[in-house]
């Protein structure tokens, strides 16, 4: 499986569905998508990669899509409170509160 295709399984199956069953702090598709790819850049994803069509994990460089598998993994692994940490961040690049 390529790095693609697991960012992809993760975003949009296996961390929802994990959410929806532990109770995390977030749980849409788009929700982990946004977290990943902010951690990955080191901001908020489209200040660093742009908007424009087709999906932003497209853009990053390998070793960034790399990181991005590996923080959904470690979700998966770790749980809520790391995933309310990464959020907290993402959160925090964009000006926003954390969610409580």
């Amino acid at each position: 499986m390529s790095l693609e295709e697991r960012y992809l399984e993760l975003v949009r199956s296996e961390l929802p569905a994990a959410a929806r069953r532990d109770g995390w702090v977030i749980s849409n598709d788009h929700c982990f998508g946004r977290v990943l790819l902010d951690d990955a850049v080191g901001g908020c994803w489209y200040d660093v990669l742009g908007r424009g069509r087709g999906g932003a994990f497209r853009k990053l460089d390998p070793d960034q899509l790399a990181h991005a598998v590996a923080q959904g993994e470690r979700m998966l692994r770790e749980g809520g409170e790391t995933v309310r940490a990464l959020d907290a961040q993402s959160l925090a690049w964009r000006g926003k509160a954390p969610k409580h």
